[in-house]
């Protein structure tokens, strides 16, 4: 059986409008901002280039 959130989130996506939240991408040994496609070290905890934060 569907929640709420299962709903809202399908009328939202129905839309056009992101449901997921985001994280960093990986590239080889190297997270990259899914954003700007800035690539970081291991233990960013944001990205240098956007400010992009997860």
């Amino acid at each position: 059986m569907a929640t709420a959130d299962d709903i809202f989130d399908e009328f939202l996506d129905e839309r056009g409008h992101e449901t997921e939240s985001q994280s960093w991408e990986q590239d080889y040994n190297k997270k990259r901002c899914p954003d700007c496609e800035g690539l970081h070290g291991p233990e960013a905890s944001s990205c240098t280039v956007c400010g992009w934060r997860p």
